[in-house]
């Protein structure tokens, strides 16, 4: 069980890092006129296949943080903590049939382009800067950290800076060639991540069913998880009683049970596939039946992921128990890491691979979206209303050069801190206060015409207060147990109110003040969006891709209820 890489390790990753790079390169000369196309460069418009968006919205999402933060939590919490994967199946279908048609009917292509057409040029430009800051300093350092962090322990831990360094280069040498470069190499990343990924969950069953004594099988490894775990394969976490552990409130306080169902999964997961420039911005250049079908594959993709990410982390949590995972270091986020030790000379490198191209494919989703908004929606605006397309496109790689740069240099020390909470925390902690306003102004002013622009201001602003309020002051404020929620102790002498119902509540009041203040304003407010008769009909292949998903998921719900 050396943990250290051999050469055939080495081997596989120079032949993954060479596919990858020479068939970026072909597809970057075949599209080169592309440079003087700003739209082609940034969108890739009328370019992309069904196939490479939904390879490319999997490979941006799953990152070192879905790797070793997810993985955690399933040696945690067990199998609930799918319900983040197969629930986002179920947003992107809603994506697919009622967002989309949205932004393509009305020509959207960044988000603060959609802001500032739904509402005015004053919430367009606040939320370009805040997503820029969020992308650069949340998202952006926290995958590259986390990313090195994580290849460099498997690598003998003597090598994080060059490392570092070798993502961001890999990523950079991806994402300059625009997004059709990004999107079509997404194709490859994701292959090896799902191939590298259901190996190393292969090893890890096998491995415990040799330490049970039932043979080298993973289907009789599967069964051993269930039947040492079984409280790791319940859907549903248990509300707390008072005779409950710290380690069962502690479980609820993540993901609380029902109420998960009724409140902040949703907002999580509608705002993140639907609202998020880094999300959509690969179906934006795409007509709406290419779109809707590449986002409904990846959905279907969706499914697959706890298998990858998840399982792992069970198989982690038995093996330690049964004291056979003595190299578990670093608590529930270094189960993956663990696991990954069992595997074979090659496969290690396979797997290894896997992970690089996860982190690899999202820092290059990631800049390539940071690009997008500062040149359309900053600097073309503001600084040059002059730029030509290929102008503008030069800018966009300085952007994406000046993006990976700050990354470095602030994961290079960990200035930021992220080691400390850990990269699956601290991007949610950041990103989880705004999530309940940014998704309440998107879905008011999509679907309800008589929205404001002093209310989507207003909501984004009272959104992060209330979320504030929830997650750090209301149990000590208005005591643990009122009529909108009931707070528990976390174990470090405070009370705590579970993160999605907190979430749940900023979004349920920040959605009535924003409707009663448009209540103020005209029936139809002159900048709502226009809706045709259809819009939403979707053809009959589309019907099968959402019945199919649906039945998979509801067969899931019924076997791990």
């Amino acid at each position: 069980m050396n943990q250290n890489l051999a050469f055939a390790d080495y081997a596989v990753f120079i032949i993954y890092f060479i596919v990858v790079s020479v068939y970026g390169y072909t597809v970057y000369r075949k599209r080169k006129q592309d440079e003087q196309d700003a739209k082609a460069y940034f969108l890739a418009e009328g370019n992309l296949t069904w196939w490479a968006i939904g390879a490319s919205l999997i490979a941006s999402n799953i990152s070192a943080e879905q790797f070793i933060g997810m993985s955690g939590e399933g040696f945690f919490l067990g199998i609930a903590v799918a319900a983040y994967e197969w629930l986002a199946a179920v947003a992107l279908i809603i994506v697919a049939v009622w967002f989309i048609p949205v932004y393509l009917k009305n020509k959207i292509y960044t988000m603060p382009q959609f802001l500032k057409t739904r509402y005015n040029e004053s919430t367009a430009l606040i939320m370009a800067v805040f997503w820029l800051f969020l992308y650069v300093f949340v998202n952006l350092t926290s995958i590259l950290y986390l990313g090195a962090v994580a290849i460099n322990g498997l690598a003998g831990g003597e090598y994080l800076h060059v490392i570092m360094v070798g993502l961001a280069v890999f990523a950079l040498f991806i994402s300059l060639g625009g997004m059709k470069v990004v999107a079509y190499t997404d194709v490859i990343q994701v292959a090896v991540l799902i191939i590298g990924g259901l190996v190393t969950s292969y090893i890890a069953l096998t491995t415990v069913a040799e330490s049970f004594g039932v043979g080298q099988n993973a289907i009789a490894g599967f069964k051993v998880l269930m039947r040492e775990a079984p409280e790791h394969f319940k859907m549903i976490i248990p509300k707390p009683t008072a005779t409950s552990s710290q380690l069962e409130i502690d479980k609820y306080l993540t993901f609380p049970g029902l109420m998960s169902y009724l409140a902040g999964i949703w907002i999580i997961n509608l705002n993140y596939w639907g609202c998020n420039q880094y999300i959509t911005q690969r179906a934006l250049g795409a007509d709406l039946q290419t779109a809707r079908t590449g986002i409904l594959f990846a959905g279907m993709l969706k499914l697959l992921m706890p298998l990858i990410v998840m399982l792992p982390g069970i198989a982690a949590y038995v093996l330690y128990t049964n004291g056979d995972l003595p190299q578990l270091v670093g608590g529930k986020d270094g189960a993956y890491s663990a696991v990954l030790t069992f595997l074979p000379t090659g496969l290690k490198g396979l797997s290894v691979a896997a992970l690089t191209a996860a982190i690899v494919a999202s820092l290059a989703g990631k800049v390539n979206s940071i690009s997008t908004i500062y040149t359309l929606d900053i600097h073309k605006k503001y600084i040059q209303k002059d730029a030509g397309e290929k102008q503008q496109v030069n800018i966009g790689r300085l952007a994406v050069f000046a993006a990976m740069l700050l990354a470095v240099l602030f994961t290079w020390n960990d200035i930021l801190g992220i080691g400390g909470v850990g990269g699956f925390t601290y991007i949610q902690k950041y990103t989880g206060f705004i999530s309940p306003g940014v998704f309440a102004m998107f879905f008011l002013g999509m679907f309800w015409k008589r929205t404001t622009g002093s209310a989507a201001i207003v909501g984004v602003i009272l959104g992060f207060v209330l979320s504030v309020l929830f997650n750090e002051y209301a149990p000590a404020l208005f005591g643990p147990d009122t009529l909108l929620y009931t707070a528990y102790p976390n174990g470090k002498g405070a009370y705590e109110i579970p993160f999605h119902i907190c979430m749940g509540l900023s979004f349920f009041f920040t959605m009535l003040v924003m409707i009663l203040m448009s209540f103020a304003g005209p029936k139809v407010n002159p900048k709502a969006f226009e809706t045709e008769p259809g819009m939403f009909k979707v053809k009959p292949q589309t019907t099968v891709l959402i019945v199919i998903t649906m039945l998979i998921i509801i067969a899931l719900y019924v076997k791990f209820w």
